[in-house]
């Protein structure tokens, strides 16, 4: 056992010594993740044979603990299989695999797992900042409650100035202001008085949850693997928040433009409007919050071309340019008209449906027929090991090859999640542009969100019935398209390739989520919408900001032991809640950064 102080382990690793007792085998063995799809078996360590009985040849090696490992023990010699163990290891363990003949009438070798010493519960900080998050929100619920009574207001009255107690007791956290979707910036409090300006805390509401899950696992997520984006196909946390933000994005586009168009504005002021908006989050997104800073001084040899505020900008403009073409000023007296057909909020975009159907139709054709110099047609697959490493430089099929094409692989994101578990070498973009297609679409389904709630203002039966139907139209289209399986389906969910399964099934959740939130905020009034609210008042700051400001303090600070969830998780918490304050303070100055 004096090996093992050469196995240093770290994050997410035990350490697993093997005994070879087998005096004339040498064994090689091989390991692979159980969520590595069809994955090649990764060398792992060799083992000479036993020294003489009872004197083991040990081989002390680090292993994977975030998901379940796959063993593959085999004669080095032969290159048979001596035994196979499938095991879910846990942090900072310390295993033993035991390899030995057994003499039951016949010869055979058996492999024991035995555990050393128990790991360490990685999960249990999450937990405690769970129940801690809880506690805080039922204080919180409480003390609201407490003020809402005569009694202790009357008692608090007389404890402090009753100036200061009623600014307390009549705050709602930060009540709806006067603010513009489309920028998030407020608005006069005089407008024209056709103009449907009434704004929904929900929409920020949930733009604040997708900006605050993003920042948080920008930042790290306490470095668990399911803060972490998915190496290919499947969902994490982590890959739920942009689109969420995209989804937020089209309603926004929608409500604000029918709003100023009311309010006077020309078509052609804001297309104007559009394009610089549109170029602004384009160039921040490229000069400003750029990964490649890590590789050295920017340059135009290594800039990475696309990225999330890329995409945004990109999306942005196609679809609010699809909706200033066809958009037509709407007069309140006609947006609760019952005379309008019962699919209202879709038959009056039948001429954006044809444009969003043809979009996916090329993103379609470009996936399944584009041919892929060394790579099968319509491969979804993410090279590497992955398909027993048949197309080890295949990453992405169509859509790393387009971007390969088109922008070089020098101005890719050179770090892809899919090295993780595949061992992929290739530069891949999950922002790439055959992606950027169905993030269109994804966007345009959130204009179906704000159409639904301005058509039918006012009916909230109506709203909460189309949101549903959505949301089941929408999962039952995921059913199909997975067949409700990881990696078998027609076409999995996929956050690299965003594929059109990935865009129907987080659509479906936000329509569920925009409903419930709708339900709970802004019809029962039951949750102002905070702490998320003000960060989605002023989303843009909040993501450019965390990104600028990310290495430092307070937001980072050196750790006592770089290797430890809590510290990472304490550190990551600590910096989304700042940005959290910050948007609250900023809320309440009234400053709001608008492109």
């Amino acid at each position: 056992l004096d090996n093992k102080k050469h196995v240093e382990l770290k994050m997410d690793q035990a350490l697993l010594l093997i005994h070879n007792e087998l005096l004339e085998t040498n064994l090689t063995v091989y390991w692979k993740s159980e969520c590595c799809y069809q994955c090649l078996f990764q060398f792992l360590v060799n083992i000479s044979h036993g020294r003489k009985p009872g004197k083991p040849t040990l081989a002390p090696v680090s292993i994977s603990t975030q998901h379940g490992s796959i063993l593959q023990i085999n004669n080095t010699l032969e290159e048979k299989e001596v035994c196979r163990l499938e095991y879910q290891f846990g942090e900072f363990g310390n295993y033993s695999v035991l390899i030995k003949h057994t003499h039951n009438g016949v010869s055979e070798i058996a492999c024991d797992l035995v555990v050393n010493k128990s790991p360490v519960d990685s999960n249990l900080p999450v937990s405690v900042a769970f129940l801690v998050g809880l506690a805080v929100i039922i204080a919180v619920s409480f003390l609201r409650f407490l003020l809402s009574l005569e009694d202790f207001n009357n008692w608090v009255s007389k404890a402090i100035n009753s100036q200061e107690t009623d600014h307390l007791i009549n705050s709602d956290l930060g009540s709806p202001g006067r603010a513009d979707p489309l920028t998030g910036d407020p608005q006069p409090e005089t407008r024209c008085p056709s103009a449907p300006g009434y704004r929904l805390r929900c929409l920020d509401t949930f733009r604040g949850v997708a900006l605050i899950l993003m920042v948080f696992v920008n930042y790290g997520g306490g470095r668990y693997w399911y803060f972490k984006h998915s190496s290919w196909n499947g969902l994490t946390v982590a890959d739920l928040v942009f689109p969420w933000f995209v989804f937020i994005m089209g309603s926004s586009i929608f409500l604000s433009m029918t709003s100023v168009l009311q309010r006077g504005c020309s078509k052609f002021k804001l297309l104007g409007k559009i394009v610089w908006r549109s170029f602004l989050l384009t160039c921040i997104g490229i000069f400003i919050v750029n990964p490649n800073y890590c590789l050295g001084p920017l340059s135009w040899d290594k800039v990475r071309i696309p990225g999330v505020l890329q995409r945004l900008g990109v999306t942005y403009f196609v679809v609010a340019v699809l909706e200033l073409l066809f958009a037509k000023p709407i007069h309140e007296n006609c947006v609760s008209d019952r005379r309008f057909s019962y699919l209202r909020d879709i038959t009056c975009s039948w001429c954006q449906w044809l444009f969003i159907l043809l979009l996916e139709s090329i993103w379609l054709g470009l996936t399944f027929l584009l041919p892929v110099p060394g790579c099968p047609t319509g491969y979804l697959g993410p090279g590497g090991i992955g398909d027993l490493g048949k197309y080890v430089n295949c990453t992405g099929g169509a859509a790393g090859y387009i971007d390969h094409l088109l922008l070089g692989s020098d101005h890719l994101y050179q770090h892809p999640s899919s090295t993780v578990l595949y061992h992929t070498t290739v530069a891949f973009d999950p922002e790439g542009i055959l992606g950027t297609i169905n993030s269109i679409v994804m966007a345009f389904l959130g204009v179906q969100a704000g159409k639904i709630l301005l058509y039918y203002k006012g009916q909230t039966k109506g709203i909460l019935i189309r949101f549903t139907a959505w949301c089941c139209v929408l999962g039952l289209i995921s059913i199909a398209l997975t067949k409700v399986s990881e990696n078998e389906g027609f076409i999995p969910i996929n956050k690299n390739l965003w594929s059109i399964s990935y865009v129907t099934t987080l659509s479906a959740f936000a329509f569920f989520i925009l409903l419930a939130l709708y339900l709970v905020i802004d019809v029962r009034g039951l949750w102002t919408g905070a702490p998320f609210f003000y960060p989605g008042m002023n989303s843009i700051l909040v993501y450019v900001g965390h990104e600028v400001f990310e290495n430092y303090f307070p937001f980072q600070w050196k750790l006592e032991d770089n290797q430890s969830h809590k510290e990472h998780l304490t550190q990551n918490i600590v910096a989304t809640a700042l940005w959290v304050l910050i948007a609250y303070v900023l809320y309440k100055k009234k400053i709001f950064w608008k492109i």
